[in-house]
């Protein structure tokens, strides 16, 4: 080899007699590179065994690399396999160590092709990527288990298709997005020979919305990715984040507080799928509920979407919503890393009305769910639309006292009308009770209790005039007959004369 490395060598010579003697006896003539050869105006083909790779790959320690010097063959194929140095060298015959760390492929070609004009005429050098080496990079701000991770590459290995790890995967390996996630603005930092590190923004909002492979961008040792914090988010927005292959695991449970105007108020741990118990009781959370209680099983799906748990199902593991709920204004505010809380504002009467089902938002771990009084009354429609969704509980308390054939608090399902609440308690006391008129008194918005008159009629059907339907709480007075009256005033006059004196044997004649 020695001999035919110094064969390639032009060293100034005197004398026809000597270049003659040289030609002769050189036993590798083909090494010399003629000046007469041209290059090629296209480098040899790639075999299958190179990894096809962009431009932009830099060389690292841990790199395998295919160098070939064409016409060169002591130099190229089986001979110019080399692996980058933890220095970011390789080592070459005639070179020595060459540094290539930071290098783009064609970079450390023409660095080498450089090099080789020292001793070879016109030398046309390619380099390719054998195996690349696995990757360092760092993750951080709104994912689950940010930190730093190495990846290694789809199929690695010589000649087995490798792929290179993109910006999905890495996410996928750190958890995950959290729910407060800016997916529209992911920044890649990415360290430059020059020392100014480039700064790549990525969209991935449109790489789930319309598929373009090109949003989900192949990382580089030594990348940072940082995902900030959205400083607001629309109920699509959190369906869409939900929905992704990026989401977090959302089989752990979660630990979630519900206020405001549901019948348990408190903090939850939720699991599973949930369904709504009586007005007042917890609904079934699937694994249990916390400062609020909850159940074991679960029997509907109902408030879950691919088995998430979302805003209609922490309503129904609290009991369902009360009377006074406003469920156009429910919040949900959500912590973030920075601190600063997000709140996403849901209408969940836009989903029971109009099928909006990107309104029922996926929670998140430490939600806290706010539903607010109302300040603007519903109309008879959004109530009943309400009473009769899975937001309501499944039974409500009315409660039905006077002269009803047994009087007291009554479990009825919501939506029921004032006659069959009546028929509930036994209806109207035959001999007591004053049966064209009932007084229904119901809690208002602002704390105070309204009572109207209305005439009974049990032919008619349910309105909100002569036969509303009934809410949590409402309580029906059931007032006495003229006759009721009467014979109860003069029985209590009376009663201190005993009962030689009742009122039958005042009128007995006797």
């Amino acid at each position: 080899m020695v001999s035919a490395v110094s064969s390639k060598i032009f060293r100034p010579v005197t004398g026809l007699t000597l270049l003659a003697l040289a030609a002769t006896v050189s036993p590798l003539t083909s090494l010399a590179q003629s000046p007469i050869i041209k290059a090629p105006s296209t480098p040899a083909p790639i075999t299958s065994s190179r990894l096809p790779v962009d431009e932009s790959y830099t060389l690292g320690p841990g790199d395998r690399i295919q160098i070939d010097v064409f016409n060169v063959p002591e130099y190229s194929g089986e001979n110019g396999r080399q692996q980058v140095l933890v220095d970011g060298s390789v080592n070459l015959p005639l070179l020595g160590k060459i540094s290539v760390k930071g290098m783009t492929l064609s970079q450390a070609a023409n660095t080498l092709t450089a090099r080789y004009r020292r001793y070879l005429k016109r030398p046309l050098v390619t380099v390719s990527l054998l195996a690349a080496r696995p990757l360092n990079v760092a993750i951080a701000g709104e994912v689950i288990r940010p930190g730093s991770y190495t990846m290694t590459f789809t199929g690695a290995g010589e000649g087995s298709g490798t792929q290179f790890p993109t910006l999905t995967r890495a996410l996928q390996m750190a958890g995950g997005i959290t729910q407060s996630a800016n997916i529209r603005e992911i920044q890649v930092r990415r360290p430059q020979r020059s020392g100014a590190a480039q700064v790549v923004t990525v969209n991935l909002r449109d790489f789930f919305q319309t598929g373009d492979l090109g949003r989900d961008i192949a990382l580089r040792d030594g990348d940072t990715i940082f995902i900030s914090t959205a400083t607001n988010i629309s109920p699509e927005d959190a369906t869409l984040l939900a929905d992704t292959t990026i989401a977090a695991d959302t089989s752990q449970p979660l630990n979630i507080l519900v206020t405001g105007e549901v019948e348990r108020p408190g903090a939850y741990t939720v699991t599973n799928v949930a369904k709504t118990g009586a007005a007042g009781e917890v609904g079934e959370a699937g694994g249990g509920g916390g400062a609020g209680g909850g159940g074991t099983d679960a029997s509907t799906s109902s408030g879950s979407r691919g088995g998430r748990t979302t805003v209609t199902r922490a309503l129904q593991t609290a009991g369902g919503i009360k009377p006074l709920a406003d469920i156009r204004q429910i919040q949900v505010k959500r912590p973030t890393r920075t601190g600063t809380p997000q709140v996403i504002t849901v209408n969940l009467l836009k989903l029971l009305q109009e099928g909006d089902v990107k309104q029922d938002i996926t929670l998140a771990q430490g939600d806290t769910i706010y539903v607010p009084t109302t300040t603007a009354p519903l109309t008879p429609a959004q109530v009943a639309s309400i009473s009769a969704s899975t937001l309501s509980p499944s039974s409500i308390k009315v409660g039905v006292i006077g002269e009803a054939k047994a009087p007291g608090v009554v479990q009825i399902p919501p939506n029921t009308p004032l006659t069959q609440a009546l028929l509930a308690a036994g209806g109207f006391d035959p001999k007591r009770a004053r049966k064209s008129t009932v007084q229904l008194v119901r809690q208002n918005p602002d704390g105070t209790a309204s009572k109207r008159t209305i005439a009974v009629n049990f032919a008619e059907g349910a309105n909100e005039k002569t036969n509303p339907t009934m809410r949590n709480n409402d309580v029906i007075i059931v007032g006495r007959s003229g006759l009721a009256g009467f014979s109860d005033t003069l029985g209590s006059v009376l009663s201190p004369l005993g009962g030689a004196f009742s009122i039958f044997n005042l009128f007995s004649g006797d």
